[in-house]
């Protein structure tokens, strides 16, 4: 099994070479500078060069409030790229997964989102991966669309290290508590990846949209106060007070979805990868960090 992943720098696209590394997964990632994935031609040398048997799409536009002034370049990255990359795996017989975010949904139902829950994007960034989502699938019927969400990672620009940071710097850090989801570790998501890749190459058949991301809900301010308790338990520099505030004190360009839980059950009977707690995994991503 040779996985040609695009994306170089990111999150996931970071673990997942960390990932194969560790589990003797030939995996080659190609970054911004190395392929163009705009350019179907250049996605199939990259194919061909590498002798890819599986890909895996970890390449987006993840600046939210930005792409609400920057819907064609939000567009271009989101949807026309994994329309090609879908397009190209299908033209090859290879497995595809297609990573997207909580953020295809506007929020405001009750209970977790099943992977059938109707789409309704609060923002261009939203709308983009749904796009992407549907260009996928159109193109490449049996690949794979895996919805993750408040993804964290020992490397990059992330919650963690912003509240680990501001941890340092103030003595009084303000979070939005009345917006819930999952906190998924990177290095999860990576490993469901890899695990889900293996499968299809064994001969599963499974395909369409899947949810992952860590077991239990949170809110921001939640989230927060585990990060700085684990923090304080090492000896960091914690603030003195963590306050919880609302969406409204805090506005954005861009508007977040109030409930992002995502029901995995899904994944689960159809590949038998089961979420991990998000406090545990916490605990691992902090140690590392410390590391």
């Amino acid at each position: 099994m040779t996985v040609l992943v695009f994306g170089r720098s990111g999150q996931v696209a970071t673990a997942l070479v960390r990932e194969a590394e560790a589990r003797g997964v030939a995996l080659q990632a190609l970054g911004r500078g190395e392929v163009d994935v705009l350019d179907e031609a250049a996605l199939v040398d990259a194919v061909t060069r590498i002798g890819a048997t599986a890909v895996v799409n970890a390449a987006a536009y993840t600046a939210v409030d930005k792409a609400e002034t920057e819907r064609d370049a939000a567009l271009a990255l989101n949807a026309r790229a994994p329309e090609l990359m879908a397009k190209v795996c299908a033209d090859c017989g290879l497995p595809f997964v297609h990573l997207s975010t909580d953020y295809v949904f506007d929020g405001s139902a009750r209970e977790p989102y099943r992977e059938d829950h109707p789409l309704a994007p609060l923002g261009v960034y939203g709308a983009s991966k749904a796009e992407g989502e549907r260009l996928v699938m159109q193109q490449h019927p049996q690949a794979i669309v895996l919805r993750t969400a408040w993804v964290y990672y020992e490397q990059g620009q992330n919650f963690v290290r912003t509240m680990l940071r501001l941890g340092r710097e103030r003595d009084e850090v303000r979070v939005v508590d009345d917006q819930v989801g999952n906190p998924t570790y990177a290095a999860d998501i990576a490993e469901t990846s890899l695990a889900i890749v293996a499968q299809l190459q064994a001969g599963g058949r499974h395909a369409g949209v899947f949810h992952y991301a860590g077991r239990g809900a949170v809110s921001w301010f939640g989230f927060a106060q585990a990060i700085f308790a684990e923090a304080a338990r090492a000896g960091r520099r914690v603030p003195q007070s963590v306050v919880a505030i609302t969406t409204a004190e805090y506005p954005t360009p861009a508007k977040r979805p109030a409930n992002s839980q995502l029901s995995c059950g899904r994944l689960e009977g159809a590949f038998g990868i089961a979420p991990k707690p998000w406090h545990e995994r916490l605990q691992v991503c902090l140690e590392r960090i410390a590391d």
